[in-house]
């Protein structure tokens, strides 16, 4: 009797001209030829799962792999575990090879999916110790899943996490290495991951100068944003991947306009308690202990009927 193991790796997708019709059936491989996908990496060792499929899954997934082993770098949504994991078998990576799901930080966008990627793959997750919590406990307004003005609710399901990883730490994945950075600013768990002069640069900026959302009920912080982007900056990485929108080649002018744009709100009101100081109230303090009001001109004599 064959064992478990091998029925995993040899689930076939039935396909009708549009992508994957998701019915599945188990056969063993000599009785059914199998319609595999071809690999479409954006640099050695590393396909992005959005430009693979050739559409918007979600969140930017990377696949960092070298001839046998692999590893995702987020997961993105409940909803899409399955077309991507259904993508990673028709590329031919063994689903047993699996070897890390990493969350780049505790978002409901990269990570929804982590318990239902991890119970398929048996894979360990790995994330910063500052998500841990976050992950475990399910935490619907730190990850974002429960924005109720908005009218977004959204399921945050519990994964354990095997191993935490912080800055300096390396994770290994097969012959890949990849270098930790902790970038906080956009959560407090962000991570970016160095492999060679690439960056997995996480939600840390996008190829439009934006960055990841300023919000005090996930952790944001914007002197550490600051200090992150200035990391990425003086790096001699050569490309950014982030994690959502296009790959694009590190451009310093780009980054440091962001910076300006941020170090502006740092004295603003923009984002509430994100921001360490707001001088306009204590300009406020004086005028008032001054007894100085508004330079009002006189208004005009009201005319009489």
């Amino acid at each position: 009797m064959q064992s478990a193991a091998w029925l995993l790796d040899r689930e076939i997708s039935v396909s009708s001209g549009d992508w994957l019709r998701k019915s599945t059936y188990h056969t063993p491989l000599k009785r059914l030829k199998i319609s595999m996908l071809q690999r479409r990496p954006i640099f050695p060792g590393v396909i992005e799962m959005n430009y693979q499929a050739g559409w918007r899954i979600g969140c930017n997934v990377y696949l960092v792999h070298d001839d046998r082993d692999w590893g995702l770098i987020d997961i993105g949504y409940t909803e899409s575990v399955d077309e991507i994991i259904e993508m990673i078998r028709q590329l031919d990576f063994p689903l047993l090879q699996c070897r890390a799901l990493v969350a780049t930080h505790a978002d409901v966008d990269h990570v929804q999916g982590l318990a239902k990627a991890k119970s398929i793959l048996k894979a360990p997750v790995i994330a910063h110790p500052l998500a841990v919590e976050s992950l475990e406990t399910g935490d619907r307004i730190k990850t974002f899943a429960e924005i109720a003005a908005q009218n977004v609710h959204l399921d945050m399901p519990v994964v354990k996490i095997d191993k935490t990883v912080v800055d300096g730490d390396t994770i290994e994945i097969g012959g890949q290495r990849l270098e930790v950075w902790h970038t906080p600013g956009h959560t407090d768990s962000q991570l970016a991951f160095r492999m060679g002069t690439l960056l997995l640069s996480g939600d840390n900026i996008y190829r439009d100068g934006s960055v990841g959302a300023i919000d005090a009920h996930h952790g944001s912080d914007i002197p550490s944003f600051i200090q992150s982007l200035n990391r990425i900056a003086a790096s001699d990485v050569e490309w950014l991947l982030p994690s959502h929108g296009p790959i694009f080649r590190k451009d310093n002018r780009l980054l440091a306009k962001t910076i300006s744009r941020l170090e502006g709100y740092l004295k603003l009101a923009d984002f509430g308690t994100c921001a360490p100081d707001w001088p306009l109230t204590a300009e406020w303090d004086r005028e008032l202990a001054e007894g100085r009001f508004p330079n009002v001109q006189p208004a005009a004599t009201a005319q009489t009927a």
